[in-house]
């Protein structure tokens, strides 16, 4: 009943667009909270880390929330030039791409915030909005038969390739910074 509404309300295109929007909506929770945050629970959380991954999110608690909002901008602009491609060249393996990284992304801010067991920056909005858009946007795409059950793999082994290498830049960026 509620896909019906939903189905019947929302253009394919909008469904498309509604990426950017709800990725900068999930960003400003983390812009305005990550910086306090970070500074209130950073020995928390490094403590909870394995010692061999620790030197890799330190840099993480050294940001200051402007540089945080350069990496979301970064991001934001991928996510958008993935749409454009979607909306005007019907070429959809970008936005799944990024698609599929929102979706699991989900997963580690519930998985941090359960881990550490209290609030966590972004978790509020990944599960009211990322999670439903996500899900949402799969099912259209599917349903309006844009995309196969095949383009979702492809999309998922493409994620798989390309978080660890923006990871391993995120970190090196950040350090690169913190270090001035």
């Amino acid at each position: 009943m509620i896909l019906e509404w939903l189905d019947s309300q929302l253009h394919m295109i909008s469904v498309l667009w509604l990426f950017p929007i709800l990725f900068m909506f999930h960003d400003f929770e983390e812009i305005l909270t990550v910086e306090k945050w970070t500074k209130q629970n950073k020995e928390q959380v490094l403590a909870a880390l394995p010692e061999s991954i620790r030197k890799y999110f330190y840099s993480s608690f050294q940001m200051t929330t402007v540089q945080f909002a350069q990496d979301v901008f970064w991001i934001f602009l991928a996510i958008t030039t993935a749409t454009i491609l979607a909306v005007f060249f019907s070429f959809y393996y970008l936005f799944l791409v990024f698609l599929a990284i929102f979706f699991a992304h989900v997963f580690t801010h519930i998985g941090q915030a359960l881990y550490l067991k209290k609030y966590t920056p972004g978790v509020i909005t990944s599960i009211i909005l990322v999670l439903p858009y996500s899900l949402y946007a799969y099912y259209r795409l599917l349903k309006e038969q844009v995309i196969s059950g095949g383009d979702i793999l492809w999309s998922i082994l493409g994620m798989c390739i390309a978080v660890p290498f923006l990871f391993l830049f995120l970190v090196s960026e950040r350090n690169r910074v913190t270090k001035h």
